[in-house]
């Protein structure tokens, strides 16, 4: 279970950016993530990691609201509007014929709503955010003619002009070259340092332990949630791995009483 405490001391006195009230999510009523209760702080920087399979995804699908739970619930304090969520890359249609500024531009969106244009200053505030992220001269290009580093540069420099209070990131450095990796880094580390809240499925554990100070362990279940050293212990690993390789998905849903009662 998560513990129902805040994940840093620093934090305690800190407010909620996300509560999870006995949360199960699944697909076809097969329970991908079981009974998930406790509170992520504002602020936060946190990692979400697990086998494969292990519903680290699913999670994130369901904060945005792309999934429904099975039982249970959330809470999250920020505006619909001010969450900003970056799928996996390999969930990308790179044959849609966009160019690189129009797809960065989209990060504007919040501010000019659907039927908006783009002024003078805000096309200026564009090409300056791709040079922020290495890409000045490429706007013009199609997404689909740039390599996986060049465009997961161009998919943070439409986070940036986001502006988001809540950045939900799933697998954000996975198949890009080592030098983009660092300069991405530098960046969820800047906004950590802004006070937004981030929350980031991730496979390399040392990469975690290095720069992710609190850390979520699941495997269809929590089985760590607090200061990552705390969380990546062997012992918890070596559950993980275990409950993994023993899932049942045609397991039936099991009922737990809410604690709260979170829609």
């Amino acid at each position: 279970m998560l513990r129902k405490q805040p994940l840093a001391p620093t934090e305690a006195h800190a407010p909620s950016a996300i509560v999870f009230d006995n949360l199960t999510l699944g697909y076809d009523r097969h329970p991908a993530v079981h009974h998930l209760c406790g509170e992520i702080g504002r602020g936060a920087l946190v990692a979400v990691v697990g086998p494969n399979g292990a519903g680290k995804s699913t999670l994130l699908k369901a904060l945005t609201g792309e999934l429904a739970p099975l039982q249970g619930g959330f809470r999250i304090a920020a505006d619909p509007r001010a969450i900003a969520y970056l799928p996996q890359q390999s969930e990308l249609d790179r044959s849609f014929p966009v160019s690189v500024f129009d797809m960065v531009a989209m990060g504007l969106w919040r501010k000019l709503g659907p039927f908006g244009g783009i002024d003078r200053i805000q096309r200026a505030l564009v090409r300056e955010t791709l040079a922020a992220v290495g890409l000045a001269g490429v706007e013009h290009r199609p997404v689909g003619a740039l390599s996986g580093g060049q465009l997961q540069r161009a998919r943070f420099a439409r986070l940036m002009l986001q502006d988001a209070e809540l950045l939900l990131l799933d697998e954000p450095f996975n198949g890009i070259d080592s030098r983009t990796t660092e300069d991405l880094i530098r960046l969820v580390l800047d906004w950590h340092a802004q006070g937004r809240t981030i929350v980031a499925v991730l496979h390399d554990l040392e990469r975690v332990r290095r720069y992710f100070p609190q850390c979520l362990l699941v495997a269809r279940e929590a089985l760590g949630f607090g200061a990552t050293g705390e969380v990546l212990t062997a012992a918890n690993l070596a559950r993980a791995r275990e409950l993994a390789e023993s899932f049942d998905e045609y397991a039936p849903v099991c009922h737990r009483p809410a604690s709260t009662g979170l829609a």
